[in-house]
């Protein structure tokens, strides 16, 4: 069972030595086995890049392309969201240094049930956004080998997509790590070359309207936000991976910010350099909106067939990512006995192999059942569904901050920095609720439904947890069953 907080974690921002001494218990008391902690502060910073630095940014410059410049704006603003949540998530894992950050924060704070909906919540958002990635990666195979818009064949592909990365997860989570980093440099040294040399090439005039949504400023602007959250997801990889970090007390906080301001400049240089070198009425319609500038640059194809294969090979060790952490977070729900038992199963190499084979099923079952609506709208979809999952644990994980502030004991905290945890708790929260609005009605309804559906499973695995200890009272000498 996943320890929970010590007592020093219900104080906020204590002394330097108070500090110490506080993750020093903390890593007693909660570390697990030392043979697991196999990820360092470069790999820990690799598996947040590479899970944030995915399809994301090859897909999203022509999904938001529709709402006009604004969204570059909207990046903007959520690049320091995401620096936010990974300053929140540094100090949180401060307290629960443990795999399963974003179930375990809610669960010491608030108990079984915020936990449990925050782990389902977070659970979905993976195993959908693992099926969101493997439809990205359809339109640049489609720049390899034409797919000539055939939606069985592009479905086939999505789904080799997502099972080729979830087979080598059984190989162990330092395979994971090895993969991570390759992965993470193969995509990062292209797509940085197109941010920069890209920019001697733009062309203003291809920007096109600053707001060509036909909404109010700030409604395209919250709408292409929503959107947008999808390339950041993944600033939690460290959190929810803590138990294999080493000296995650310090290496969490550190990882999770490298790993977002890297992502972020890499974003926002290249979707200006996209906006300024595809023109508007085109990007709009791209299917591979990067393979679409290379081309400018170039002024050939080869380029672009360059940047499909980095674009392919991006997506496909994101997808590594992804599988574990989406078998990482009800493992730990499941030692909590909060998930079905067989979540807490590890086999060999340290990697819950039931989780993973569930993800990779029920995102193939996504895939097909969605697939009929067509690509484009597949993946605009499942992009919203987990925009509001993935933003359900950020608002209890910031709460869950808020609380142990709140509940902290006033002679043992140092005032600025108790002022500055609030900001970031509280600026964490209001992001994420503005992020689950501009998600709209449609996204919030199917969310919802998504995160209610958990609820029969909370019921029967706590009612189970019940009956057994009702058995165990009932054989004990002297104690009398509730």
């Amino acid at each position: 069972m996943t320890a929970p907080s010590t007592t020093e974690a219900d104080e906020p921002e204590l002394n330097p030595t108070e500090t110490a001494e506080s993750a020093e218990t903390a890593s007693t008391t909660q570390k697990p086995p030392p043979g697991r902690r196999t990820f360092g502060l470069a790999a820990a910073t690799a598996l947040v890049m590479g899970n944030i630095i995915g399809g994301g940014i090859f897909v999203l410059p022509a999904t938001v392309a529709p709402y006009g410049s604004v969204s570059l704006l909207a990046f903007l603003i959520l690049s320091i969201g995401a620096v936010l949540l990974a300053l929140l998530f540094g100090k949180l894992a401060r307290r629960s240094p443990v795999t399963g950050g974003l179930y375990v924060y809610p669960r010491d704070a608030f108990g079984p049930f915020a936990g449990f909906l925050s782990a389902w919540s977070y659970w979905t958002m993976t195993w959908v956004s693992i099926a969101a990635l493997a439809v990205a990666a359809v339109g640049y195979v489609d720049v390899l080998i034409p797919l000539d818009d055939n939606h069985a064949l592009g479905a086939l592909v999505a789904i080799l997509a997502l099972w080729l990365p979830a087979a080598a997860n059984f190989a162990g989570t330092r395979w994971v790590g090895g993969v991570q980093i390759v992965s993470t440099i193969l995509k990062f040294v292209p797509l940085l070359v197109v941010a920069t040399v890209g920019l001697f090439f733009m062309d203003t005039d291809n920007f096109g309207a600053f707001n060509a949504s036909g909404e109010s400023v700030p409604g395209a602007l919250a709408a292409s936000a929503a959107l947008l959250l999808y390339s950041f997801l993944g600033v939690e990889s460290a959190a929810i991976s803590a138990g294999e970090v080493e000296d995650p007390e310090r290496n969490v906080g550190r990882a999770s910010v490298l790993g977002t301001l890297g992502s972020a400049l890499v974003y926002i240089l290249g979707t200006v350099a996209v906006f300024g070198l595809v023109p508007h009425d085109k990007l709009v319609d791209s299917g591979a909106p990067f393979a679409d500038a290379v081309n400018v640059i170039t002024g050939g194809s080869w380029g672009g067939t360059a940047i499909a294969l980095v674009a392919v090979a991006s997506i496909v060790g994101c997808l590594n990512g992804w599988i574990l952490l989406a078998a990482q977070m009800p493992y730990a729900a499941a030692r909590d006995g909060l998930f079905p038992a067989p979540f807490a199963r590890v086999g060999k190499g340290g990697v819950p192999g039931f989780g993973v084979l569930a993800c990779a099923i029920l995102g193939t079952i996504l895939i097909a059942f969605n697939y009929t609506a067509g690509p484009d709208t597949t993946f605009r979809v499942l992009v919203l569904i987990t925009t509001f999952t993935g933003c359900v644990p950020y608002l209890f994980s910031a709460a869950a901050q808020l609380y142990w502030l709140a509940k902290g004991t006033r002679d043992r905290v140092r005032p600025a920095g108790l002022i500055r945890d609030l900001i970031v708790a509280a600026l964490s929260f209001a992001f994420s609720f503005w992020l689950i609005a501009g998600a709209g009605y449609a996204a919030v309804y199917q969310g919802v439904l998504f995160l209610f559906a958990g609820i029969p499973v909370y019921v029967w695995m706590r009612g189970r947890q019940g009956t057994t200890e009702a058995v165990g009272a009932e054989d004990t000498p002297g104690i009398k069953p509730a």
